[in-house]
């Protein structure tokens, strides 16, 4: 893509599957260092507008900038996209973080598993390095799956429902990587319902409905979410 793009910006996308639109005309960008988060009712094309702005979905129509490239962005799936049945350590699913810089089969060097060790301890799993990835709680497993985000040390990360059905704690605890992540100039962009969450820590939101209902400051785009709700309530 250009050197000129900063960030991600998008002219006119659509995505969907099966020859049926379900995000329409997205326009905008999203700029670096930005904390976004993407709100709208089930069916809205949150994870679908991911997905596609990952490239793991084609594009129906428009298309994408993005600086760096896509091999940049670190992704978050919703957790019941995982299978944790999978017979592997802590350790070992933290390192997978490192594929994009050591490669599928090279050993992690020393440098790399003592990047692997301080994420685990910065998610507060210390000591559980080496448990399987099945003996944890929910909410263990999401702070597992955010530390492998901080080994891919991506300049862009997009998160989807990263905080559903965990506790208080692992929630605070998550937050604060993410502002730290914001406050180091990162980009992040996080599918959300909690709107209370949204308002307390997201400074910009995406409000989608199948389009663009606003993008910008957190106050006026949920209050266009609401008022299209309030209309079609209507």
């Amino acid at each position: 893509m250009g050197a000129a793009v900063n960030g991600l910006v998008l002219h006119g996308v659509s995505l969907g599957y099966r020859g049926r639109d379900v995000v329409t005309g997205v326009t905008g960008r999203f700029p670096p260092g930005s904390l976004v988060a993407v709100v709208g009712p089930n069916g809205a094309g949150k994870t679908t507008l991911l997905k596609g702005l990952l490239g793991l979905l084609p594009l129906r129509r428009g298309r994408i900038e993005c600086a760096p490239p896509r091999a940049s962005l670190a992704y978050l799936a919703q957790a019941s996209e995982v299978d944790r049945g999978f017979p592997v350590t802590v350790e070992d699913f933290v390192a997978m973080g490192l594929w994009q810089q050591v490669g599928g089969l090279r050993a992690v060097s020393p440098q790399g598993g003592e990047r692997v060790r301080r994420a685990i301890a910065d998610v507060g799993l210390q000591g559980r390095e080496g448990a399987w990835i099945g003996e944890l709680s929910g909410g263990q497993f999401q702070r597992v799956r955010f530390a492998r985000l901080l080994v891919q040390d991506a300049p862009i990360v997009l998160l989807d429902e990263p905080f559903a059905g965990i506790d208080a704690p692992t929630q605070a605890d998550l937050l604060r990587l993410v502002a730290g992540w914001h406050a180091q100039g990162r980009t992040v962009i996080a599918v959300l319902h909690d709107l209370a969450l949204v308002r307390a820590h997201f400074p910009q939101t995406l409000a989608l409905d199948g389009r663009v209902l606003a993008w910008g400051d957190t106050a006026q785009a949920l209050a266009a979410l609401t008022g299209a709700t309030e209309a079609v309530a209507a």
